[in-house]
């Protein structure tokens, strides 16, 4: 008889100092050092070249268009989140291991072949581009191209964040509120989400982040039109190309920014919720 499985605990004191050691520094190395690379040589020049190049017009509409399709994408990713959530959770229907592939799918494919595929549906030379040509319907190139791209890649992140905690409180506080005469909305608004809201928050923080730094699938359908398509990390890959060193650290010091901003109010939130 095989003997049992020893917990962490069992471990020896250096054996746990070793793995926490060598993640410590794998940590530092791979995540803390860029970031700190990107801030101290977004401010070698000073505050002053900082700010400068922040407010230069191209940056500025870099910014602005950013935050647009983040503020358009995330409404639509925790909806479309959540209703795949409720189906998938709390209901049994045919498809349904389909839906969950669907949701899944932005995981597995690359943010080029995506945006190429929205290049080869909505494009001039597209299935769709004569049509929406004949009727003076700009998609790749403009503000829907980046708006559907974006939230193809970020779609999964609300739906798995809320899918499990969904899955693991099962279906019988609903069915209990089914009983009693509550309607669907009633029961999604009186028992689903306030169970969720936690991981909801979360989900929808990550989502955001990805939104703002998304690159690969935006980089496809922009047309790097400058102050036009171009978003903040595109704008960087510009500066960055044409030796504008300071501005560009300057941009992906603001997106690393956004984004440690991002994760403290995510620790915050699953703090929260541990307590709530």
């Amino acid at each position: 008889m095989s003997a049992p499985f020893r917990s962490a605990a069992e471990d020896a004191p250096w054996a746990r100092a070793l793995l926490a050691l060598a993640a410590i520094t794998i940590g530092v190395v791979i995540l803390a050092l860029p970031l700190a690379a990107v801030f101290t040589e977004a401010l070698r020049r000073g505050w002053g070249v900082l700010w400068a190049a922040l407010a230069e017009e191209d940056t500025l509409a870099a910014i602005r268009l950013t935050l647009i399709v983040a503020a358009i994408t995330v409404p639509i990713n925790t909806i479309g989140g959540l209703a795949a959530c409720w189906a998938i959770a709390k209901h049994d229907f045919p498809g349904k291991r389909l839906l969950v592939v669907l949701v899944e799918l932005p995981f597995s494919v690359s943010p080029v072949i995506s945006g190429l595929v929205f290049v080869l549906i909505f494009g001039a030379q597209g299935w769709l581009g004569p049509w929406l040509q004949a009727r003076d319907v700009q998609i790749i190139f403009a503000l829907p191209g980046l708006v559907l791209a974006t939230i193809f890649v970020t779609f999964p992140f609300v739906a798995r964040t809320v899918l499990p905690l969904m899955q693991e409180q099962g279906r019988e506080e609903e069915e209990a509120a089914a009983t009693l005469g509550a309607s669907g909305w009633q029961i999604f608004r009186r028992v689903t989400l306030p169970n969720i809201r936690w991981a909801l928050l979360s989900g929808i923080l990550l989502c955001n982040a990805r939104a703002m730094g998304e690159f690969g699938a935006v980089s496809v359908v922009s047309g790097h039109v400058r102050g036009m398509t171009n978003t903040m990390p595109l704008h960087v890959e510009i500066l960055y190309n044409e030796y504008q060193f300071a501005g560009a650290f300057a941009v992906a010091a603001l997106l690393a920014l956004l984004g440690l901003v991002t994760l403290a109010a995510k620790t915050l939130l699953e703090r929260r919720g541990r307590h709530a």
